[in-house]
C-alpha cells in the first residue's frame, strides 16, 4: 500500500520586529516574438538593450532515462540575439567555430558573468564528440558581445569574436560565476560526468566543488590569463548546485554575493533552506534565515535602498518544496514546480526574511529562466539596481525570458518528455513604486527558531520530527485530530542546544487521514497539518 504525505504549516508565532508594508509591487507584461523557440538553462551577454543568449537547452525538464536524459537533439546549437523592442530575433549556427568552441557553447547549466564587452562562459554540461560521452567541460570561453551580435546580424564568420582557453578547475556545471570588486567567484556546482539517471547506477561520475574558487581574469583582447587567488572548501554549506547566487549590496554598502538555497544537502534529498553569503574576503553561513521558496535557479531581481540599507531580492516561479495550497503552506518532499513569486529582504541590521506577493506567474514556470535587466537604470557595480533612484511609479526593470514550463507540479515520474517544454515567452518586469493594492505576506517560519521539519515523505504514518532550540526551554509535542481532539501529548526530554530529533507515528489514522502535528517551546508555537492518502 502506497502513502502520500504532505505538510501544510501554521505559525502562530508572530512576535517580530520585520515589517510587514511592502517596498513595491511587480507587474508582468508578456511579450511574444514570432518565431522565437523555447530556451532554458542558458547564458546571456547584452549590448544597447540588445541581448546574445548561448548555450542552453531547447527542451524540457530532463527524462529519467540515461538515453533519453540530456540528449544531443535537446542542444542548442547556434547563437540567438533578441532585440526585446523592435520585437526581432536573429540566429546563427556555430558551424564556423572550431568543435571545441561549438561543443562548448552548445553545452547547458553553465557559469557566466559579462564584464564590459565581454561574456566569459565558464564549464557546463553537454555532449563530448572526441570521447562520445557527456562531460562537463573545462573551458573558459570568452565572447566579444556587440561584435558578435553585429555578426550574427550581418550573417558573418563568428570565430574572429570569440577565444577560449582550458583550466581543469573550470570544469563545473550548476554553479555560479560572479564578480567583486577585480576578483571572480566561481561558486558551488559539480563536475557530472556520462548519462544522467535518478537511481544513481553506473552510468555517470559526479563531484560537487564543495567550493567557492577565486581567480583573476587579464584579458587585453587577444590573450586570456587566469591567476588562480585561492579556494574556500565547505563540504557541508557549499555542496549545493543548480541554485541562485545574486549579487548583493550589504548594509555596510560593500558588494557581496549571497547563495540561496539550491541541492542537495548531504544527509538528505532535499534543497537547503539556509543561504551563505559571500565577501570579497570570506564568507557566512546563515542559519538564522530560512528560505522556504523558489529552491532551484530561476529569474532573480535583486534591488538596494540606499535610504533604508534594504536589499531586496525577488524571485520568480521554478521549483520548491514549498508552495501555497488555499493559503496554508504546503511541504512536498518531491520537490514540485510551483508558481511562487517571493521576495526575500535583508534589512539594515543584516536580518533576513521571506515574503510571499500576491502575485503568481501564469504557469508551472521559471526554472532555468533569467532576469535580464535594463541597463538603462542606474545600478551598482555588480548590476544591483538602485531602487531609491527610480523615478516614477512604474519602471520597467527589465525582463524575464525562457526557462521550463510544466503541466503540472510533479511530472518527474511520469515524464515522457512532453509534460514540460522550453518556454519561448518573454516577460517584462515592472516595479510599482506606490502601489496600494495587495500585500508582501510574511514567511513567519523564515525568521522563527524553531525550524520545525517532519520526515520522511511519503511515509505511513510513522514521522520524525526534527526542531532546532536555541535554549533549553519546556517542549512538547501534540498529535490532534482535524476536529481539535488531542491524541498524544507529550513533553520531551533530553533536549539540546541545536538539532533535537524526536520519532512519532499517527495512531490508528483514520478514513480522511488528517492530522495537526504541533511544536511548543517557550513562546513560539507551530502547528504543522498531516495528510496521509493511501
Amino acid at each position: 500500500m502506497k502513502f502520500k504525505i504532505f505538510f501544510l504549516f501554521v505559525l502562530t508565532w508572530c512576535q517580530t520586529a520585520f515589517p510587514q508594508t511592502k517596498p513595491f509591487d511587480i507587474f508582468l507584461e508578456p511579450i511574444t516574438i514570432s518565431g522565437l523557440a523555447g530556451l532554458q538553462a542558458y547564458a546571456f551577454g547584452q549590448h544597447n538593450g540588445v541581448w546574445l543568449l548561448v548555450g542552453g537547452r531547447l527542451d524540457g525538464l530532463h527524462r529519467r532515462q540515461p538515453f533519453a536524459a540530456f540528449d544531443i537533439a535537446g542542444n542548442n546549437n547556434q547563437l540567438i540575439v533578441i532585440d526585446p523592442v523592435a520585437k526581432q530575433k536573429w540566429t546563427a549556427p556555430l558551424t564556423s567555430l572550431s568543435v571545441s568552441i561549438r561543443e562548448h557553447l552548445s553545452s547547458t547549466n553553465m557559469q557566466f558573468h559579462q564584464e564590459g564587452d565581454f561574456l566569459y562562459v565558464i564549464g557546463g554540461y553537454g555532449y563530448h564528440a572526441a570521447s562520445g560521452e557527456k562531460i562537463t567541460f573545462n573551458h573558459l570561453t570568452a565572447i566579444d558581445v556587440p561584435a558578435t551580435i553585429q555578426a550574427v546580424m550581418s550573417a558573418k564568420n563568428l570565430s574572429n569574436e570569440i577565444r577560449q582557453i582550458t583550466d581543469p578547475l573550470f570544469a563545473v556545471t550548476g554553479g555560479h560565476l560572479k564578480k567583486i570588486n577585480d576578483s571572480y567567484f566561481l561558486i558551488g556546482g559539480h563536475k557530472f560526468d556520462g548519462d544522467y539517471n535518478p537511481m544513481g547506477h553506473a552510468t555517470y561520475v559526479q563531484t560537487y566543488t564543495n567550493a567557492i574558487r577565486k581567480f583573476k581574469i587579464a584579458d587585453d583582447r587577444v590573450t586570456i590569463n587566469i591567476l588562480h587567488t585561492g579556494t574556500i572548501v565547505d563540504e557541508t554549506n557549499l555542496h549545493r548546485r543548480d541554485y541562485n547566487a545574486v549579487s548583493q549590496i550589504m548594509p555596510n554598502g560593500e558588494e557581496g554575493i549571497t547563495a540561496f538555497s539550491g541541492v542537495f544537502q548531504v544527509n538528505a534529498d532535499l534543497p537547503f533552506l539556509n543561504s551563505v553569503d559571500i565577501s570579497s574576503s570570506s564568507y557566512t553561513v546563515n542559519n538564522n534565515f530560512q528560505q522556504y521558496f523558489n529552491h532551484y535557479h530561476c529569474a532573480v531581481l535583486p534591488l538596494y535602498s540606499d535610504s533604508k540599507k534594504e536589499m531586496h531580492n525577488v524571485f520568480f516561479g521554478g521549483i520548491a518544496q514549498y508552495y501555497y495550497s488555499n493559503n496554508i503552506m504546503v511541504q512536498d518532499n518531491n520537490v514540485p514546480f510551483v508558481k511562487t513569486i517571493a521576495r526575500v529582504t535583508r534589512d539594515s541590521a543584516g536580518r533576513m526574511a521571506e515574503y510571499r506577493l500576491p502575485l503568481e506567474m501564469p504557469n508551472y514556470l521559471g526554472s532555468s529562466s533569467e532576469f535580464i535587466p535594463n541597463k538603462k537604470l542606474a545600478h551598482y557595480d555588480n548590476e544591483v539596481i538602485k531602487l531609491d533612484e527610480l523615478l516614477g511609479d512604474t519602471t520597467m526593470v527589465g525582463y524575464i525570458f525562457g526557462g521550463i514550463q510544466s503541466t503540472d507540479k510533479n511530472i518527474f515520474f511520469s515524464n515522457s518528455g512532453l509534460e514540460s517544454n522550453a518556454s519561448n515567452q518573454i516577460f517584462k518586469v515592472h516595479l510599482i513604486k506606490n502601489s496600494i493594492v495587495g500585500t508582501h505576506d510574511l514567511n513567519e517560519q523564515s525568521i522563527g527558531s524553531l525550524k520545525m521539519q517532519l520526515y520522511p515523505n511519503p511515509n505511513n504514518g510513522e514521522f520524525t520530527i526534527n526542531f532546532h532550540l536555541n535554549k533549553i526551554s519546556p517542549t512538547k509535542v501534540l498529535i490532534s485530530d482535524i476536529h481539535g481532539n488531542i491524541l498524544e501529548e507529550k513533553f520531551l526530554d533530553h533536549l539540546q542546544i541545536g538539532l533535537n530529533y524526536y520519532r512519532s507515528k499517527v495512531i490508528d489514522p483514520n478514513t480522511d487521514g488528517n492530522y495537526i502535528i504541533t511544536l511548543e517551546s517557550g513562546k513560539e508555537k507551530v502547528s504543522q497539518k498531516i495528510v496521509i492518502e493511501n
